[in-house]
């Protein structure tokens, strides 16, 4: 199964989406913001970030392209609940594999995942 860093501010989601991606035998590790992200991305090695596009610190649009930069094998797929934000993604077309609209049931976020780790 796959390793994936889950960046996402709000710490009920991130858990919850931990806890599903784990449940598909997923070994997930999991930062508050995209800078603590970027962080654990160099210190380990990962098979998918799962970010929160509007975080503080640094956003997922700003990780996502220095993640990229840094790591041109990592998959990425973005996450967000506005609608302005996923507009703001479309520049990260050749960098994503997709942006997951917010809020999301399990099994959306679940099969979201596995296409991205399949592309």
């Amino acid at each position: 199964m796959a390793k994936i860093l889950i960046t996402e501010d709000e710490d009920s989601l991130r858990s919850f989406v931990a806890r599903a991606l784990r449940l598909d035998g997923h070994e997930t590790d999991e930062a508050a913001d995209g800078a603590e992200g970027l962080e654990k991305l160099r210190d380990g090695v990962y098979d998918l970030l799962l970010s929160d596009i509007r975080m503080p610190v640094m956003d997922g649009i700003e990780l996502a392209h220095q993640a990229k930069s840094a790591f041109p094998a990592l998959k990425i797929l973005l996450m967000t609940g506005y609608a302005e934000q996923r507009e703001r993604a479309d520049d990260l077309a050749e960098k994503i594999v997709d942006v997951v609209s917010k809020p999301f049931a399990l099994p959306d976020i679940r099969k979201a995942v596995a296409r991205a780790l399949a592309a």
